[in-house]
């Protein structure tokens, strides 16, 4: 099977491609794996040296909004995994335009290319984020699309393309929806990642509003696993949910975080709430465990005590991308 995955030098995107490499994806005989990705702030060539070596490798890089360069590198693959993506919520809030243009027209871009270029499988992983917010239960993959942020939009609206290019021309097209994820290699913008790399710092981190808004917590080896398994399993057109099933709000992931870094309540510093900010995420994942045989298998306690730890012994990787304080 030859790959591409855009945005495979980001976060989730690397952590994939390394899967993919490294046989821990055993449903998928990996030829080629082919990474486009632009490069941009969030993401770094370190996080594939892993699996630099492997002649299966492959870096292109390049701009999924540039539509020639999009259709020659999708020919010659047999599945696309779409990852790239702009995904920062407090960017897109300031600026929108980028999050417009490389996920909705970057993403029919590449839908256009597969489909010219007879792709067998697209795979496009969205976000929770997708749904807005939910008060009490979770969300199936039925409910309606309500997004709050501009970043969310742009990956609703991106969502829609992907399946209408199913119901309309048959392209193979699966469609994730994950959880938020956090693990090593994450650029140090999100919370996690922030938080932990200011408290090893000796830096404060900044708690929006009370602290009680509430996020479902996904391993990034789990969701990676539940990508794969969607495209090895996934049914032509179907959407699946990848949660965590580890609720917390922001002010109990802010508490790990600092007991985990050694850190006491001092070092938190209440900044305003984020406009717009969506007070709770949940999502149904029966249809994943039925239909993928998937679940998480990374306990948050577990998890997050190592990327901690990972983010203490790899600070060559991490102090560069920090803004001097």
């Amino acid at each position: 099977m030859r790959i591409l995955v855009t945005g495979g030098a980001g976060f989730i995107g690397s952590a994939y491609v390394r899967r993919l490499l490294t046989g821990a994806e055993p449903d998928l005989d990996v030829d080629a794996v082919t990474v486009l990705d632009a490069f941009t702030y969030a993401g770094t060539e370190g996080s594939l040296d892993p699996v630099r070596a492997d002649p299966r490798l492959r870096v292109v890089r390049g701009d999924i909004r540039d539509a020639p360069l999009v259709d020659a590198t999708v020919a010659g693959h047999d599945v696309v995994v779409h990852l790239a993506a702009e995904s920062h919520v407090d960017r897109s809030i300031t600026g929108a335009a980028a999050f417009v243009t490389t996920n909705v027209v970057g993403t029919q871009n590449l839908l256009d290319a597969a489909r010219r270029h007879g792709t067998h499988r697209f795979v496009h992983v969205s976000t929770d984020e997708v749904y807005g917010s939910i008060d009490t239960g979770s969300w199936t993959e039925h409910a309606p699309l309500d997004p709050s942020s501009p970043y969310s939009a742009s990956k609703a609206g991106a969502d829609l393309l992907a399946l209408a290019q199913h119901r309309t021309h048959g392209l193979d097209v699966v469609v994730t929806r994950g959880a938020n994820t956090y693990g090593p290699w994450q650029y140090p913008e999100k919370i996690v990642p922030l938080f932990v790399t200011n408290l090893l710092d000796g830096h404060d981190v900044p708690l929006y509003g009370d602290g009680g808004n509430i996020r479902d917590w996904l391993h990034v080896d789990d969701h990676c696993h539940g990508i794969a398994l969607a495209l090895s399993r996934g049914r032509p057109g179907g959407v699946y949910h990848l949660g965590g099933g580890a609720e917390l709000t922001n002010r109990d992931l802010t508490g790990r975080l600092l007991a985990a870094c050694g850190a006491g309540w001092d070092r938190v510093r209440p900044v305003a709430d984020r406009k717009g900010h969506d007070r709770r995420y949940s999502l149904d994942t029966g249809t994943s465990r039925r239909e993928l045989g998937w679940s998480p298998t990374v306990d948050i306690d577990r998890g997050l005590t190592d990327t901690v730890d990972w983010y203490r012994t790899h600070r060559a990787w991490w102090e560069p991308l920090t803004p001097r304080r």
